[in-house]
C-alpha cells in the first residue's frame, strides 16, 4: 500500500513538473527547459580553473526545476573555499593556514548558505517541496567532481546520511539527507548505506544553540551497528553549520579506521557561534 501511494505521489509530482508554469523559487522568472548545454556553460569571471565546477545538467532529467540557472550559478562559490571552515582561498588548496593547523573533517560544498539558497533548503525540509532538489544535489556532484579533478579530496566508497531519530523521522515522513545521498549516489555511482548509523538520541533543533551546545547535544547522540569493512565515506547532510554533528559521526568512524569527509547542499558559515 505505501510503495503504490509513494508510486502515485512521485507520477503526480512529475505531471506537475512538466505541465504547470516552472518558476524560479529565487527569482520568480519562468525556468526554461535543459534543451542545451552552451545556456550552462559560461565563462567564470574570476578564475579560468573554477570552470569544471560549473553546473552541468544530469543527463536523469529534462526539466531545470525550482531554480534557474542564472540564480544557481549567483548562489554558488565564486572562489575556493577552504574545505575546513569555508571561508576563500587565494590559490586552490584543501584548508587555510589555521585549518592545517587543526585538519578538520573536510566538508564540501557547492555554496554558502548565506548566498541566496537558504529558501531553497528550507522548502526542502520544513515544506516538502522539493522541486529545486535535482538542481542543487546537481551542484554538489559538480563541485565533488572538481575538487577530485584538483586531487584536494578522495572519492568515498559509500555515502552516508545524517540519520533522523526515529521520532523526528515520524513526524516530518522523509529524511532530507536519504534523499539527497540517493540521487547524489545514483549520480556518482557511489553505493548508500543508511544502516550503520543510527540516532539514539531524540534532540532537540539546534539552529539556536551555539557551536558548544551543538557538541554536547551530538556527542553521545549517535551509534555504529554492524560490521562496516570500507576505509573512506562521505557524511550526507542538506547543511553543515558547526559541523558538530558530522564530526560526531565522524568520531565514531574514525574509531574503526575509517577517513571521513561531509558533503552537503550549502555550507552555513558561522563566525558569530561560539566554537
Amino acid at each position: 500500500m505505501t510503495k503504490g501511494l509513494t508510486k502515485g505521489w512521485r507520477q503526480l509530482s512529475y505531471w506537475l513538473r512538466v505541465s504547470l508554469p516552472n518558476r524560479c523559487m529565487l527569482c520568480q522568472q519562468q525556468i526554461e527547459s535543459v534543451s542545451s548545454a552552451h545556456h550552462l556553460h559560461q565563462p567564470h569571471s574570476r578564475q579560468v580553473h573554477l570552470d569544471s565546477s560549473h553546473f552541468h545538467p544530469s543527463q536523469s532529467y529534462k526539466f531545470a526545476s525550482g531554480i534557474c540557472h542564472e540564480c544557481l550559478s549567483a548562489c554558488r562559490y565564486q572562489y575556493d573555499a577552504c574545505l575546513g571552515c569555508g571561508y576563500e582561498l587565494t590559490t586552490t588548496a584543501d584548508y587555510c593556514g589555521k585549518c592545517q593547523r587543526t585538519m578538520p573533517i573536510p566538508v564540501v560544498a557547492p555554496c554558502s548558505y548565506h548566498d541566496g539558497i537558504a529558501p531553497l533548503i528550507t522548502a526542502i525540509k520544513y515544506q516538502q517541496n522539493f522541486a529545486a532538489l535535482d538542481a542543487l544535489v546537481e551542484l554538489l556532484a559538480a563541485r565533488v567532481e572538481y575538487l577530485l579533478s584538483c586531487d584536494l579530496i578522495k572519492l568515498p566508497q559509500v555515502l552516508i546520511p545524517v540519520p533522523l531519530h526515529q521520532n523526528r523521522q515520524r513526524h516530518r515522513g522523509f529524511n532530507q539527507a536519504h534523499m539527497i545521498a540517493e540521487k547524489l549516489g545514483a549520480r556518482l555511482s557511489i553505493p548508500v548505506i543508511d544502516d550503520c548509523v543510527i540516532k539514539v538520541l531524540d534532540t532537540p533543533p539546534q539552529a539556536q544553540l551555539d557551536g558548544k551546545q551543538r557538541r554536547q547535544l551530538n556527542a553521545k547522540a549517535y551509534q555504529v551497528v554492524g560490521e562496516l569493512s570500507m576505509q573512506r565515506v562521505a557524511i550526507i547532510d542538506d547543511v553543515v553549520t558547526t559541523g558538530s554533528t558530522v564530526e560526531a559521526i565522524a568520531d565514531l568512524l574514525y574509531t574503526k579506521g575509517i577517513y571521513c569527509q561531509a558533503w552537503c547542499l550549502a555550507r552555513a558559515e558561522a563566525p558569530l557561534l561560539k566554537f
